[in-house]
């Protein structure tokens, strides 16, 4: 599914990925855990296409996407990655239902379709009366919720996770770690995620350490 090969990333003669290779299966939840520093965040970066390595390859579905022009990199990662971060990205002005379709609007889904898919999944997140609510109306966990509804709207093989849970109490964690279970048992994605958050990481098919740009253990 995911294949990274020598992945190497220096910022202002400053190294901070030193020849990273990994393979990720199909339907895999991974995490990826390190001190902070340790790269795990660029390395997400780079395996989800926000950015590129400074030498090395990266393959999604046999795709080398880092050789893909911007243009076409664009399109692949809107068809096939979705992303959640911490900070959940929603856009203030916009509703719920909103929010969540942007992504298949982008695509260039229809509007009906769109906010047909984006009711559904809000629907199975538990948020179906909150569609028309803007994201200063909802708890943390319900716009973390909103934000995994549009990483799912376009049906992507992957989705990328930056310390997904950093912002939400333990409770909300716990369900938001839970939702990535039933998501994948549901949907068969596979999940890439960075996170401090040890339940998490040990609750993952398999955890990679970071240490100084390099992974450590696996």
């Amino acid at each position: 599914m995911i294949v990274a090969k020598g992945i190497h990333k220096t910022i202002q003669n400053l190294d901070i990925l030193k020849g990273v290779d990994l393979e990720i299966k199909s339907g895999e939840i991974v995490s990826i855990v390190g001190s902070s520093g340790a790269g795990k965040t660029t390395l997400l970066t780079i395996l989800g296409t926000l950015d590129r390595p400074s030498r090395g390859q990266v393959l999604i579905n046999g795709e080398e996407v880092s050789k893909l022009g911007d243009k076409k990199l664009a399109a692949f990662r809107n068809q096939n990655i979705g992303f959640v971060f911490q900070f959940h990205q929603l856009l203030p002005e916009f509703t719920a239902l909103e929010n969540v379709c942007i992504p298949a609007f982008i695509k260039g889904r229809g509007k009906k379709e769109s906010m047909e898919k984006a009711a559904q999944l809000l629907d199975m997140l538990g948020l179906a009366n909150r569609t028309n609510h803007k994201p200063s109306e909802l708890s943390g966990g319900e716009q973390q919720r909103v934000a995994v509804a549009r990483a799912l709207i376009n049906g992507p093989k992957v989705i990328f996770a930056d310390e997904p849970s950093g912002n939400l109490d333990s409770k909300n964690a716990e369900e938001l770690h839970k939702l990535f279970f039933k998501l994948r048992a549901e949907f068969g994605q596979t999940f890439v995620i960075v996170t401090h958050n040890n339940a998490l990481a040990q609750m993952a098919d398999r955890t990679l350490v970071m240490s100084d740009g390099r992974i450590i253990q696996s």
